[in-house]
């Protein structure tokens, strides 16, 4: 998810009944980032994921 949608992610998730679900979330926007500026989104993405992932 990025940061962009986080707003429309959270409503998503209230309305499924899970409003606590844990998401990944990653700066915006994607098509104009060079190369390193992914890498590094990607790095944080999967920080965030595995503190989700120990946490429970």
């Amino acid at each position: 998810m990025t940061d962009q949608f986080v707003s429309a992610a959270n409503e998503m998730r209230r309305a499924l009944g899970m409003p606590d679900y844990p998401y990944v979330v990653i700066e915006h926007p994607i098509s104009s980032a060079t190369r390193r500026d992914l890498e590094q989104r990607a790095e944080a993405a999967l920080d965030q994921g595995t503190r989700y992932i120990v946490r429970g």
